[in-house]
């Protein structure tokens, strides 16, 4: 049991690292049989990855049909993504009245361990990373339903990986942005902390 529990996230990484350097592209059927073949693995280890990967959004599962990569019209990215500017930044005021010391501090140890996995993380630990960063961004505001309307619009976005992190210029970007989000916010400076956050999530554009 702890081998094969050691085992599974090396091939959902595989499988994710695939699809974020197009050799799945968006749309494209994942077939279990083609998977096992393609990543010498066991049907069963091969169906567990899949359920992984549908559950960070990278992958989609249609009953009775099977898997694919996760696909999203133009339109409805730009709608869900113009939505999130203006709940985030919308946030922005809550942020400052309820962000502690202690919670900047956080922040900053979540920036710079995204930016540590840059180096030498998988991309799925940098996927979870990134998601731990910005839960942890509007975890802080007191309004919890609007902490559960960004929760839900960040749900329905494409998966950063399958969209925004195509070269590592981007992934460095974001980096560079999260450690922004941090120094705007400890400076207590809501003009600047409205544009790195529309910035943050245009990136995806």
């Amino acid at each position: 049991m702890p081998k094969k529990a050691a085992t599974q996230p090396g091939l959902a990484d595989r499988i994710a690292h695939d699809i974020q350097s197009g050799v799945h592209g968006a749309g494209a059927w994942l077939k279990q049989i083609d998977m096992q073949e393609r990543y010498g693995a066991k049907r069963l280890d091969v169906r567990r990855a899949l359920d992984l990967l549908v559950l960070k959004r990278l992958i989609e599962h249609i009953p009775n049909r099977g898997y694919h990569v996760y696909a999203m019209s133009e339109r409805s990215e730009d709608e869900i993504r113009d939505v999130r500017i203006m709940l985030e930044a919308g946030a922005v005021p809550d942020l400052i009245a309820s962000a502690s010391a202690a919670g900047i501090k956080n922040l900053r140890a979540l920036a710079e361990r995204f930016a540590g996995l840059l180096r030498e993380g998988t991309l799925l630990e940098q996927y979870e990373a990134n998601l731990a960063f910005h839960a942890a961004v509007y975890d802080i505001c007191s309004n919890r339903e609007l902490v559960g309307l960004i929760g839900d619009m960040r749900g329905r976005a494409p998966a950063a990986p399958a969209t925004q992190w195509w070269t590592r210029a981007r992934i460095e970007q974001s980096a560079r942005e999260h450690f922004q989000i941090v120094e705007a916010l400890e400076a207590r400076d809501a003009g600047r902390l409205r544009k790195v956050i529309t910035a943050h999530i245009r990136q995806s554009a």
